[in-house]
């Protein structure tokens, strides 16, 4: 694996790794830090959607790869109509870590094709991992301006 096109990001949030779980699952939870609608299937080969994500208001799929309740989460990502990143095309793996009262969110994005498209989704979960502490916290995020996205010339 090349690990310059790898995304990592470690979070700290304010809230036990069940309701950080329910807030990467539930899609009326998800819904409250990403995209307009979600739909989601918590098992192995089921949906994982988000429709209306960013202010590009993109759709995302994928089908979740491993459910470990309150501890793991891995799924397929992509974005629908996209020949970069295609639905279902790199997979997310999101770890959840009971650290002093709270958890400690590691998330790692592989299979990315680029430095351009790696640099983009970086910003993005930066973002949205903002926003996921704030709402799993217990707290209103407020309305999602979506990451800016700065397109190489």
């Amino acid at each position: 694996m090349d690990e310059s096109l790898v995304v990592r990001r470690e979070t700290e949030i304010a809230a036990p790794p069940a309701t950080v779980f329910a807030f990467l699952t539930d899609p009326e939870k998800i819904m409250r830090w990403m995209g307009a609608e979600a739909t989601t299937e918590a098992h192995p080969g089921g949906l994982y959607l988000l429709n209306g994500v960013s202010r590009r208001g993109r759709n995302a799929r994928g089908a979740f790869r491993e459910v470990v309740p309150v501890h793991r989460l891995a799924y397929s990502f992509g974005w629908e109509g996209d020949e970069a990143v295609p639905p279902g095309s790199s997979l997310v793996e999101i770890d959840l870590i009971e650290r002093n009262g709270g958890t400690l969110l590691r998330m790692t994005h592989t299979g990315l094709p680029n430095a351009e498209e790696c640099a983009g989704h970086a910003r993005g979960w930066a973002h949205y991992l903002e926003r996921l502490a704030v709402a799993a916290a217990g707290r209103d995020p407020g309305p999602d301006p979506g990451p800016i996205h700065h397109r190489a010339a």
